[in-house]
């Protein structure tokens, strides 16, 4: 890893219809880590758990040009309100399958079969990647640093969803 990493503009997401700023630790958990890593933090916003609030927020954010990753985190889960997945999916151009996978796996080690009841998903929409995450802080770290910290790393080889997003790059979807 010689050259410079190129930081990325990233909206992060909370879906809850309990949390606040000032109570939302998932959602401070993942701007602490992205810009910790060198990203910038493009916005942050909490939304009702409503697929239709969820859904507009995430695709007002794929049709800006600036933004190039969305971190959700909150309504992944089983529960009747949580609805992310379903908010989420319908906009996606490809789905990152291996991301549920690989969280799972990762979640496993520390939650056992709970992990099942995890509903997060990966995908790409209009040049932007998208994670839908949990919505406890525990598993935030997981998924930032069990996966999305090499993979929205320019430099992290052999491949990185990065270099999917960044247009100078040329191999944007």
């Amino acid at each position: 890893m010689n050259e410079a990493m190129i930081p990325l503009n990233v909206a992060v997401l909370t879906v809850s219809d309990t949390r606040t700023e000032k109570t939302d630790r998932s959602g401070r958990t993942l701007v602490e880590r992205l810009e910790a890593a060198g990203h910038r933090l493009h916005e942050k916003r909490i939304v009702v758990d409503d697929v239709y609030r969820i859904r507009a927020q995430v695709a007002a954010w794929i049709a800006e040009p600036e933004v190039q990753v969305i971190l959700t985190t909150g309504g992944t889960g089983f529960t009747g309100r949580d609805s992310t997945p379903e908010a989420v999916d319908v906009l996606l151009d490809k789905r990152i399958e291996g991301f549920g996978e690989l969280f799972r796996h990762l979640s496993w080690q520390e939650i056992g079969s709970s992990t099942v009841q995890s509903r997060c998903l990966g995908g790409l929409a209009n040049a932007t990647v998208i994670f839908c995450l949990p919505g406890s802080t525990g598993a935030c770290r997981t998924a930032w640093d069990g996966i999305l910290a090499e993979q929205l790393d320019s430099r992290h080889q052999p491949c990185n969803f990065a270099n999917l997003v960044i247009p100078e790059r040329g191999q944007h979807v």
